[in-house]
This record gives C-alpha cells, sequence and structure tokens, in this order.
C-alpha cells in the first residue's frame, strides 16, 4: 500500500521522517488537506482561507510556513487582508437611513442635472430671434 501512495504522491518541500505524521503531502481523499502544491499549482481561496484560519486559531506563522512551503511574508499578507476584510463587513450597516436619504437626494440632483442638459442644448439647437433695428 505504501508504494502505490508513494508513485501517486509527488511531493515538493519538506518531508518528516518515516512514522512521522506529515502534513506537506497531500492525503488520499480525507477532505481539504492543505499541504505545499506541487508545481504549476495555484493557492485557491479555499486553500489561503484554511492557511489564514489556522493562523487565526494560534498556530505560530514561521511553522505554517515550513510546512505549507510558502513565504512568511505571504502567510501574513493573506492575513492582512483577512483582517480587514473582517473589519469591513463589520462596519457596514444595513438599511442605514442616512444613506438612503442621501442616494434619493443624489438620483434627484442627477436628474435635474439631465434636464438642465438637456435644455441647454435644445436653447442652442433654436434659431435666435432677428435684431431689431433701432428708430433712429
Amino acid at each position: 500500500m505504501n508504494e502505490i501512495l508513494e508513485k501517486d504522491v509527488a511531493v515538493d518541500g519538506p518531508v518528516a521522517n518515516e512514522g512521522e505524521r506529515s502534513s506537506s503531502t497531500f492525503s488520499t481523499g480525507q477532505g481539504p488537506q492543505i499541504g505545499s502544491l506541487e508545481r504549476g499549482q495555484r493557492w485557491t481561496v479555499r486553500r489561503k482561507q484554511e492557511a489564514v484560519l489556522r493562523l487565526l486559531g494560534g498556530e505560530p506563522v514561521e511553522l505554517l510556513s515550513r510546512e505549507l512551503g510558502i513565504e512568511v511574508y505571504r502567510l501574513e499578507a493573506w492575513h492582512e487582508k483577512a483582517m480587514s476584510g473582517i473589519e469591513m463587513s463589520l462596519k457596514e450597516r444595513k438599511g442605514d437611513p442616512l444613506q438612503a436619504e442621501l442616494d434619493t437626494a443624489m438620483k434627484r440632483i442627477g436628474e435635474l442635472t439631465m434636464q438642465v442638459e438637456l435644455l441647454e442644448a435644445k436653447m442652442e439647437k433654436s434659431v435666435p430671434l432677428a435684431r431689431r433695428r433701432s428708430r433712429r
């Protein structure tokens, strides 16, 4: 059985000694497992999310970096992005009455601006009035 697994899994990165548990290799059908990627593979949003959740869970960034085979700065950047996304979503208000009033006012301003522009264009196209001669 070990021979079959060794042939099917290509590992790029640190590998544990025999008998030790290593998450740097892919598992065979045991759900989403994050580990180092094979050449040509990309980090999906789901895999990045799992790495950030592990950081939020208290795992040291250096150990996670070694385990996943990814640079510390990249993990920290993902962590910062995730934290700013969380912060923005918590700041967001649903049904803010001031925002609704502002949106209505901006819509009305847009309508009035359009009317003015149409009237100005109409006035430019119309024939100017004939000049009157003075009666002298």
